[in-house]
This record gives structure tokens, C-alpha cells and sequence, in this order.
């Protein structure tokens, strides 16, 4: 029995989001093809058609950014039959766009994100985030595993380490250019293998990730959405930067599926220990 940790990034260029994020989402390896089946079909359910066959990315900035939600309430809410073929005019025919074929397409890109949501909280998925509050807060080294990957790991490995089946874990990444790809399997190499926590988390985590296309794989596209929504709404210790007020619904959707456990650290025997965390 595995989880597969889906990972990504999102606010690295610190320009559109104000806080960078990594973050990941845990499956049970019994529930990904159901749950993969399900994402498929809500998207023929929001759009009448596959979003990616047109060309472009299911992706948090272009679903969720302030000018879908602009496009989506220039008019009266339109009714689910009505707006899924309205969002599919849009998708087919771009040249022969209309006030209310763009506003039912936004209306869709909104409810298809609420949904995934909704169906991650169903399918029992469970969040982790390093989120990395001060520009320049972690010391960059080309030979050292990253402080927010560390932390990320961390938690993932509480998770399995809570597991009665000591369930393994599979990272997967979504793919950076060959370089970069090569300079984290390094990082990781050393981690797992040259320190004494990373050689002990190596025991139910995979060291080695497999990298994947984000727009062919579904569970990247859902940590996308969350690492986004995270970035702009999740807000703990010192962080203060301002929110963004329409995506609170979202936000609400992703909270229940952080892990909480503990653990003796120190003196104190019942550390809480969340999957959410500031670096």
C-alpha cells in the first residue's frame, strides 16, 4: 500500500502571488484511478469537452485570477445545463466569443475549481505546505536539500509514520527543466542518504521522484489549485501580507484537509504538529 505525494510550486516569481509555497497532496494509491475518473468527468460536467484538448492548461492562476471572477459576475448566475453549453461554445469558437458565452466560461473555470475541491474532500486527500513567508528567508545551496522541502518531507513522513499499514510514500514532481530536475534529485540523493533523519524517512518514502508533465497528470493540476490558494489566503504566525476575499470559499474547502499529529519534541510530549507550516 503507497500514498503518492503530488508536488508542485506556485509564487516562486514573487510578482502575482505574495507568498512562495511548496506544496503537495497525499492519495491513497486505492483511490487514484477513481479519483482521476472523477476529475475527468467534472470536467466534461463544467466545460462539455476535455479544457486541455483546446490547447491550454487547467491552471490556479488563469481559473482563479481576479478577472475570471470579474467576467463570472457581469452577469446573473447562469444554470449548470445552460453555462456548460455556453463554456463549451467559448472552448470550440473563440473567434465568435459573446458577453455571455465568456461570462458562462468563467462561471465554469469557478464551479469546476469549488468541485475539485469538493472532491478531494471526498476522495480523503490530505494537504502538506511549506510556505515560505520573508523573500530570502532560506539559504540557497546547490548541495543542500532546500529548508521547505526538508519540512514538507517531514510532515509527509509523519503522515505514513501514523498509517497502521506503514504505508510507503511516492513523490511525484511536476517537471522542471532537466537541470533543475537533475540539481533535486541531487539534493534529495544526499538527504535521504547522508543524513541520519533522511536515511530514517527513507524507510517509508521513496527517495527517488518521478517527474511528469503538469498538464497530463491530474493530481498536479490539484496541488496547482492548492499551493495558489494557499499563497494568497492561508495566513498563520507573522504572515500579513493582504488576501484575497473572494477566494475564502476556496480556501475553506482546503483547510479540513491538512494532517494534524504529534509528537515528543523535547520536553513536551504532545508537540502539535501541523502539514501547513511557515518557514
Amino acid at each position: 500500500m503507497a500514498f503518492f505525494l503530488f508536488v508542485d510550486e506556485s509564487g516562486q516569481d514573487h510578482h502575482d502571488s505574495p507568498y512562495e509555497v511548496l506544496a503537495g497532496v497525499a492519495i491513497d494509491d486505492k483511490d487514484l484511478w477513481n479519483f482521476i475518473r472523477s476529475a475527468h468527468e467534472l470536467e466534461l460536467l463544467c466545460f462539455g469537452r476535455k479544457y486541455r484538448d483546446t490547447g491550454n492548461e487547467i491552471k490556479a492562476r488563469t481559473f482563479l485570477k481576479r478577472k475570471t471572477f470579474r467576467l463570472a459576475n457581469q452577469l446573473l448566475d447562469i444554470t449548470p445545463t445552460e453555462r456548460t453549453g455556453l463554456a463549451k461554445l467559448a472552448l470550440d469558437d473563440g473567434a465568435a466569443i459573446t458577453k455571455l458565452r465568456l461570462t458562462a466560461l468563467a462561471q465554469a473555470k469557478l464551479e469546476y475549481a469549488r468541485r475539485l475541491l469538493e472532491l478531494c474532500n471526498t476522495f480523503r486527500l490530505k494537504i502538506f505546505a511549506s510556505i515560505i513567508y520573508k523573500e530570502d528567508a532560506i539559504p540557497i545551496s546547490k548541495e543542500m536539500l532546500r529548508k521547505d522541502y526538508v519540512y514538507l518531507f517531514e510532515r509527509f513522513y509523519y503522515f505514513l509514520e501514523d498509517q497502521n499499514d506503514r504505508s510507503r510514500g511516492i513523490v511525484v514532481f511536476d517537471e522542471l527543466d532537466k537541470s533543475a530536475s537533475h540539481l533535486l534529485l541531487g539534493q534529495m540523493d544526499k538527504y535521504f542518504k547522508r543524513t541520519s533523519k533522511g536515511r530514517s524517512r527513507a524507510n517509508l518514502i521513496i527517495p527517488e521522484p518521478f517527474f511528469v508533465h503538469s498538464d497530463l497528470t491530474t493530481g498536479i493540476q490539484v496541488v496547482d489549485f492548492v499551493a495558489y490558494i494557499i499563497s494568497w489566503n492561508f495566513r498563520i504566525g507573522k504572515m500579513d501580507k493582504p488576501a484575497r476575499e473572494e477566494l475564502d470559499a476556496y480556501l475553506q474547502l482546503i483547510k479540513p484537509m491538512r494532517y494534524r499529529t504529534t509528537r515528543r519534541i523535547g520536553m513536551i510530549e504532545e508537540y502539535e504538529i501541523w502539514s501547513v507550516v511557515a518557514v
